[in-house]
């Protein structure tokens, strides 16, 4: 049986993108002959000359109707690499594993947006994807309740799975160490500083923790990784887009996340891993994986509830910086063991199978 995967890139981007690299980083150490197909890869990257890359072109065309061309490229493709099971980590029709980090439908209806005709042709194209697919991979239990009730996925045959975190990677460092990367990336000793990992700083809730912060009198400091903000400030720092962005969580009090709309929010549990406690609003999918001595939770695009906690926020750094790391152990409240992840999605490819037998 012979395995493919689908993405827009491999390459370090968007959340999905990091999940593809990480199920085909496990896929190869389990020892799978991978063909992998997307728009571009990465030749820097490890997992680019692990797999048989098959590159499909849409530069040519305008943004929004890329998606559906790469779709239909891949439906023909695939035949041509002779891939017997397509795990789909983009919208595509071709994939028997669809994977869900998150669906147009949910995203319109949390931001409140009223659907253009690109946005229809995007959510008939997901609608198409879920109704071929054998299995339906959902992050989270927000995007199973998305499935069902956006898109009408017969719930026996959606799996929650949530997506896998290198534990080697995300882990706590020495004091000694912690130090050392805060004065790297310019962190005074006196501040308190909120990690604020973003492409998308709107859909982030960028908006609301500078809301909330501008009556604050706090030595509060907000790290922007990532695409830069329109504007900085003595509150608002923008550090570049970090690579390793491990280093990052490791060297601030705490990420944060005020995002309107979160399928999941895989930087929470990464900087859980890390050591580093999160700020969450309570719609953000990974609130519910984190343990409570790992968070503080607000209610979402609430201004004063966040202003609330980030007072406590500051209270609690300040109390408890010596005892950092006490709680990665035990924060994350599921395994994100990449093995474990892959095992479960080749569980899934074999019945897949056996239905073709």
């Amino acid at each position: 049986m012979k395995i493919g995967l689908s993405c827009n890139a491999l390459k370090y981007s968007g959340g999905l993108e990091r999940y593809a690299i990480e199920v085909t980083r496990g896929l190869v150490a389990a020892g799978i002959k991978l063909a992998v197909f997307g728009r571009a890869f990465d030749p820097k990257l490890p997992e680019s000359r692990l797999v048989e890359p098959h590159r499909i072109n849409v530069s040519f065309l305008p943004g929004k109707w890329r998606d559906e061309w790469f779709s239909r490229r891949l439906s023909a493709m695939r035949r041509d690499a002779k891939v017997d099971v397509l795990i789909g980590c983009n919208r595509v029709e071709a994939s028997e594993i669809a994977i869900c980090g998150g669906t147009h439908l949910g995203f319109l209806s949390a931001t409140r947006r009223a659907p253009t005709f690109f946005d229809r042709r995007q959510i008939a194209l997901e609608r198409r994807q879920y109704r071929r697919a054998r299995f339906v991979v959902a992050h989270s239990p927000q995007m199973r309740d998305e499935l069902r009730l956006l898109y009408g996925v017969d719930d026996a045959k959606i799996r929650v799975l949530y997506p896998p975190v290198d534990n080697g990677r995300f882990s706590p460092v020495t004091d000694d160490e912690r130090c050392a990367l805060r004065k790297r990336l310019g962190f005074a000793d006196g501040e308190i500083v909120l990690l604020f990992p973003s492409s998308s700083h709107e859909r982030k809730g960028l908006p609301l923790i500078e809301a909330a912060l501008r009556d604050l009198d706090l030595p509060v400091v907000v790290a922007v990784a990532g695409r830069p903000p329109e504007r900085t400030s003595q509150r608002l720092r923008y550090i570049g887009y970090v690579n390793a962005i491990e280093d990052g969580y490791r060297a601030a009090d705490y990420t944060i996340l005020a995002s309107s709309y979160e399928p999941f929010g895989l930087v929470g549990v990464e900087s859980a891993m890390c050591g580093t406690p999160v700020i969450l609003s309570s719609n953000i999918g990974c609130h519910d994986v984190i343990a409570p001595q790992a968070k503080l939770v607000f209610a979402p695009n609430d201004v004063d509830s966040l202003r609330r906690v980030l007072t406590d926020a500051v209270r609690s750094a300040r109390e408890a910086r010596h005892a950092r790391s006490t709680f990665s152990g035990d924060a994350v409240l599921y395994d994100p063991c990449i093995a474990r992840h892959v095992s479960d999605l080749l569980a899934l490819a074999d019945q897949v199978g056996s239905d073709h037998v």
